[in-house]
């Protein structure tokens, strides 16, 4: 062998070692270990709506809490329907992606088909066909979810607009025990028999259902927004009392406006604002069951707020449940140092805390002169600024300047603690954008 011939081969090892350690490099770096289950389908999936690597923020546009097992899944599940779920985003971007739960499963959910589409219009279950994308998980399109898990989807292109309704559907074909699913979602979906899951013409969709089921959350990849406020609250924030399919939540009006101020050139963050209010969440105690039903917020605040996509501020208004439904008197003090563990932990991760003040209730059926008393306590010291970074005084908002124990009666929803779709705009309206700024503080 001469000289030259041996350089040549050693040159043609050096180039083969460098393009292995490439490819290598590349597999590693594609999976980002957020998906925890395993795979239903071992083939797989090419296709061309795959999303590569791209430019612009991972954020939220859209979350809610699971809450619990569905009444009446407990042996069946939803085996052999497909679930069509229609969630709103708060954001828009380029690609998306998802996060189904089996919180409380209490046997593996085998999803074997699932789709992400934008909507043909609004309350409907038709699906813009040019938008519709396979769903797969770690590039396979089945995956199972294991029983109290959950599992993040693969991104997909697609444009995903602001203010756009989104249609996520999945397809089980087994038993898989209690649905895991968020019973008030203000919104109606959809229900079909059999596989159904990549359907445009919304056609079978024949069962409407006013829950969301498995669905957690739906990321974008988006160059409108740099990161996720996350509201953490109750029943009120929840938007209980507001109009069905109309998106007139508190935060659904506090994400307009901050939208809106950013476009007019404000000096404000550009942020996706989702919403994990749970009716009848308490700060401190905890629903029956293994898991809880209805977590405390102690409980489940690393799962439904730390472990959301690139968070920056939180969002919290809870605390009105621990006096109402406390049978015995509540402890200003027990809600207020609850409130601050939150914000401590908050502040851990360098997120902003906004808190915001208990709103009264006199005229709804737990009303008590006592209760009463507590709740301005905790007000006391929410005000205080012993609690939060930053302070949206709703109690002061939208209570009646005539008794300022109760809402006033245009702010009223009818049974005296929930406001109606005008309270709910008012309280979007009152929160001042300016506390959106800035990261979180030391501990206070």
């Amino acid at each position: 062998m001469t000289k030259c011939h041996g350089y040549a081969v050693l040159s043609a090892l050096v180039a083969l070692v460098v393009v292995l350690s490439a490819v290598i490099y590349i597999t590693v770096a594609a999976d980002d270990g957020t998906s925890r289950g395993t795979f239903a389908d071992s083939r797989p999936h090419h296709d061309s709506s795959v999303a590569p690597a791209s430019t612009g923020t991972w954020v939220g546009a859209w979350s809610t809490s699971p809450v619990g097992g569905e009444p009446g899944t407990e042996t069946g599940g939803l085996a052999g329907r497909s679930v069509r779920n229609v969630v709103h985003a708060s954001t828009g971007g380029t690609s998306a992606r998802i996060t189904l739960s089996n919180l409380y499963g209490q046997s593996p959910l085998t999803i074997t088909h699932a789709s992400l589409a934008l909507s043909a219009g609004d309350g409907t279950a038709a699906a813009d066909a040019e938008t519709m994308r396979r769903l797969t998980f770690n590039g396979r399109t089945g995956v199972v979810v294991p029983a109290g898990g959950q599992v993040v989807s693969d991104a997909v292109r697609v444009t995903v607009p602001h203010d756009t309704d989104v249609l996520v559907t999945t397809y089980s074909p087994t038993p898989s025990g209690p649905v895991t699913y968020h019973p008030h979602a203000r919104q109606v979906s959809y229900v079909a028999q059999g596989d159904r899951t990549e359907d445009a013409t919304g056609t079978p969709y024949s069962e409407q259902t006013p829950y969301w089921r498995y669905l957690t959350a739906l990321d974008v990849l988006s160059n409108e927004a740099a990161g996720t406020v996350v509201v953490f609250g109750d029943s009120i924030t929840d938007g209980i009392t507001s109009t069905v399919g109309a998106n007139r939540r508190w935060t659904d009006i506090l994400s307009g406006r901050l939208r809106t101020a950013v476009e007019s050139g404000d000096a404000l963050p550009r942020y996706g604002i989702v919403n994990e209010g749970i009716s009848g969440n308490q700060v401190l105690a905890d629903g029956l069951g293994r898991p809880a039903e209805n977590q405390s917020g102690l409980g489940r605040f690393g799962r439904d707020v730390l472990s959301r996509t690139n968070v920056k501020v939180v969002v919290i208004d809870l605390g009105v449940n621990d006096i109402l439904r406390n049978p015995d008197l509540a402890d200003p003090n027990r809600i207020a140092d609850g409130l601050r563990t939150l914000v401590r932990q908050a502040h851990a991760r360098g997120l902003k805390v906004v808190g915001a003040t208990l709103m009264p209730f006199r005229g709804h059926r737990g009303f008590t002169p006592a209760r009463e008393a507590v709740r301005r306590q905790v007000n006391a010291e929410i005000r205080s600024g012993r609690v939060y970074d930053a302070v949206v005084d709703f109690d002061q908002a939208l209570r009646d300047p005539y008794d300022p124990r109760r809402l006033r009666p245009m702010y009223d929803s009818g049974d005296h603690l929930h406001p109606s779709d005008l309270g709910f705009r008012k309280m979007g309206e009152v929160f001042d954008l300016t506390a959106l700024k800035g990261a979180g503080q030391a501990q206070l």
